[in-house]
């Protein structure tokens, strides 16, 4: 089991609660940690596109 606390600049031990990923499989969402080694590698290596680095940026920002 993970240790989810760390020390804070005043050091005072501060707990966090681990935040659950979920990624849509065909037609539902699953939980990150349920797949296997493999595809989590392949699902935190992805790269996302982004409108504002495209050609037509220029066009995305005057009509948005």
């Amino acid at each position: 089991m993970k240790n989810n606390s760390f020390v804070n600049n005043e050091w005072k031990e501060i707990h966090r609660q681990e935040c659950e990923i979920f990624c849509r499989v065909m037609w539902y969402y699953r939980p990150v940690t349920n797949f296997n080694p493999w595809k989590k590698s392949e699902f935190y290596s992805r790269k996302y596109f982004d409108e504002t680095k495209s050609i037509n940026s220029k066009f995305i920002n005057k009509y948005l």
